[in-house]
């Protein structure tokens, strides 16, 4: 019976031993099965980080390629409005230089004109006066010759009488004076006196005829005013 025990206690220690073992061998076993599934999900991540990579690349770019072609459009456009403005300035440049040139000829043509036109009516006014200058010359002739005052003094007359022909055909006028008030832009004073039957401001006398010439005064009559 003892012999019978101590065997049984003998193999006790074994048993547990082995199944110690065994646990042991299940851990371990369960340790190596375990790692090829954490090695098999670490290559899981990285395969989703580069897909994802991939995809994020494959995003910019497309939202690149979008950007690109507006700002080449972009680009084209102010190219395009650039080109016109140029071609706009060069017609304008064109177009003033043209009126730069009409208005110096119009210029030199009227300048032309003018001077013709004054050259013309100073031949004209000549031309009307050369009568008055042989009447002159004729009524000097004849004083000289016949001693005669009162044939002289007929001949001047009929001289100044064409004379003023002449000038108020060419729109001369005299300008009215005496007797009349005091007109500072057509009459100029040179004397002031005391008159007691005259209103201060009338014009008294002429001192020298003052013309108008095309409703503008050409020479102010020189006058006397009573005070």
């Amino acid at each position: 019976m003892k012999d019978t025990e101590k065997r049984v206690d003998d193999e006790a220690p074994e048993a547990v031993a082995e199944e110690a073992g065994a646990v042991n061998d299940d851990a371990a076993a369960e340790v190596e099965a375990d790692e090829p599934v954490a090695e098999q999900d670490t290559e899981q991540d990285t395969e989703q980080d580069a897909g994802d990579e991939a995809v994020s690349e494959r995003a910019d770019e497309s939202a690149e390629e979008p950007a690109a072609e507006a700002a080449e459009e972009i680009e084209d456009a102010i190219a395009a409005d650039l080109d016109k403005a140029r071609t706009e300035a060069a017609l304008y440049l064109d177009d003033l230089r043209r009126l730069q040139a009409d208005f110096d000829n119009y210029r030199k043509r009227t300048l032309r004109e003018q001077t013709a036109r004054s050259a013309s009516a100073s031949q004209a006014l000549v031309a009307r006066l050369l009568p008055v200058l042989d009447n002159f010359e004729l009524a000097v002739s004849a004083a000289e010759q016949s001693r005669d005052f009162d044939r002289m003094l007929k001949g001047v007359e009929m001289v100044l009488g064409a004379l003023r022909e002449v000038l108020e055909g060419e729109g001369l006028v005299k300008i009215e004076a005496e007797g009349k008030p005091f007109d500072p832009e057509r009459h100029e004073a040179v004397i002031a006196v005391e008159q007691e039957d005259a209103e201060p401001g009338t014009i008294l006398d002429i001192v020298r005829a003052g013309y108008e010439l095309g409703g503008k005064v050409l020479r102010p009559a020189m006058v006397k005013v009573a005070k």
